[in-house]
């Protein structure tokens, strides 16, 4: 069963390797994105041309931002909104590889950044270089994901070359298409995004591209608003000025609440440093400076990250699709949405727990612990399926894990959890049925995956108190390793 670009375009998976990209799956998104520091800090001078042409257009719009304060929204569309480049099938998509892309919510953040806290950016003085993502560090609405889409967006002409090139070399004419891109490459005289033609790998009748394995990243960007937080404390100190740093230190314990000064929660101290930031936007720098000092770490630490991900990703959940592939009739399952779904995890289930499946989830001896991972898994079960299969919808009131659908009429929905969730519970209780109502589906299942016998107790107790024992719609699957046969026996 081909699911990766390999098996598609029938090439060997080392010749993606030494090409230097990632063996994307065609399938479903994988989430992994570009991360622009990786660009800033590469010793590859193709890679810091990027980071500086990303720079040039960010400070193009700073320049329009602070000349006129309310932009013509004719300009803003044209300069701030871009689609999600969905043929890279990375990142942090809705449904298969369509994402949401970066919209008028964006485009406002972004302008009155530029307008009102980063009038100076382009232009810092503390840090080696400006960033991108510092405009995503203190104010809502721009985050993890919108850096992600508006750089493999400011990038796209070098992917689309990287993929051109690729495609002349190691694929059949067959298997390559010309498509002609919109908004390739900015002309500063025109003031206007072009489009150019290329020869890319084409997979039913869209072009696919590749990215670097070396610009990527999982979970977050190396400059990122977790860190700002949880590292404020030593933020001050890298302000050289004596006076400015009691000043700020001064008005930080001012912010805390004076019940709490001595003893303030986490949620003290994230809102104090908020407030010491806007009030000192020189400490983004300084915290900046100390990324790029340890800019080093970054390169390692994505690296590592790209390696697990591939053996989760291809090696493990490929390998789980196989054992599933020889289930017979699991990818000729029939029925309606509601029995196709419970078909697909009653035997996910069965070879997870009876037929070593379990052991996909295990990386380096330990389980996976992030749900989108369960959901990635989920979704590559679904290949060759004729129903409509949506991943973290959005219908009013909340996303679902899954839609399920056929047409109008036949919708069911599938909630998958890690036992370890600390909203289990309250997710169990009402999240499930809230979203069945708000997307009109007529049927909703949930799954849960548990690590340990401490876990399926913790599941046990929960589903007693909300009266769900023995709910055939509350699926449990067992995924422990201390309680499954050798690997003679399975």
């Amino acid at each position: 069963m081909s699911l990766y670009l390999s098996g598609v375009f029938n090439i060997k998976p080392k010749t993606i390797e030494k090409y230097g990209a990632f063996n994307i799956s065609l399938v479903s998104d994988l989430p992994l994105f570009i991360d622009p520091f990786l660009l800033f800090n590469s010793r590859k001078p193709k890679y810091r041309q990027l980071h500086n042409s990303i720079i040039e257009y960010l400070t193009f719009l700073r320049d329009k931002s602070v000349a006129t304060a309310e932009m013509d929204s004719g300009l803003l569309q044209a300069w701030y909104h871009f689609h999600e480049v969905e043929q890279t099938w990375l990142g942090f998509s809705a449904s298969g590889n369509k994402g949401s892309g970066l919209g008028k919510s964006f485009a406002n953040a972004l302008h009155e950044n530029l307008n009102k806290i980063f009038t100076g950016f382009g232009s810092e003085k503390l840090t080696r270089g400006s960033h991108l993502e510092k405009l995503c560090l203190i104010r809502e609405r721009v985050g993890r994901d919108n850096i992600s889409d508006f750089t493999t967006n400011l990038i796209k002409e070098f992917l689309l070359e990287y993929s051109q090139s690729f495609a002349q070399k190691h694929l059949e004419p067959t298997q390559r298409k010309v498509f002609t891109v919109t908004k390739v490459r900015f002309n500063y005289e025109t003031e206007a995004w072009e489009p150019k033609a290329y020869e890319l790998p084409c997979f039913r009748n869209e072009y696919v591209l590749l990215t670097p394995k070396d610009i990527l990243t999982k979970d977050d960007t190396w400059i990122n608003k977790r860190d700002l937080f949880d590292e404020f404390d030593n933020i001050p100190d890298a302000i050289p000025d004596k006076a400015l740093r009691a000043q700020i230190n001064n008005y930080f314990l001012k912010r805390l609440p004076r019940s709490r000064r001595d003893d303030p929660t986490k949620k003290d101290r994230d809102e104090a440093a908020l407030k010491t930031l806007q009030q000192f936007p020189q400490l983004i720098d300084a915290f900046i400076k100390y990324k790029e000092d340890h800019g080093n770490d970054a390169e390692s630490v994505a690296q590592a990250r790209v390696v697990l991900s591939e053996q989760l990703y291809i090696q493990q959940f490929g390998q789980l699709v196989d054992m599933l592939e020889r289930v017979t009739g699991f990818y000729q399952l029939a029925g309606n949405t509601y029995e196709e779904a419970h078909a697909r995890v009653g035997f996910l289930k069965d070879v997870i727990e009876n037929k070593g499946g379990h052991k996909i989830f295990y990386v380096n001896g330990r389980p996976i612990h992030k749900e989108e991972d369960v959901h990635v898994l989920y979704r590559l079960t679904w290949y060759s399926t004729p129903s409509d299969v949506s991943r973290e919808v959005n219908d009013g009131r909340g996303p679902a894990d899954f839609k399920v659908s056929r047409g109008r009429r036949d919708k069911s929905l599938v909630e998958f959890k890690l036992a370890k969730n600390s909203q289990l519970e309250r997710n169990l209780e009402k999240q499930a049925e809230i979203y069945q109502k708000a997307s009109d589906a007529k049927s909703a299942i949930k799954v849960i995956v548990y690590f340990s016998a401490a876990e399926r107790g913790k599941v046990d107790r929960i589903l007693k108190r909300l009266k769900l024992t023995g709910n055939k719609d509350v699926v449990l699957i067992d995924a422990r390793k201390d309680n499954k046969p050798p690997a003679s026996k399975a």
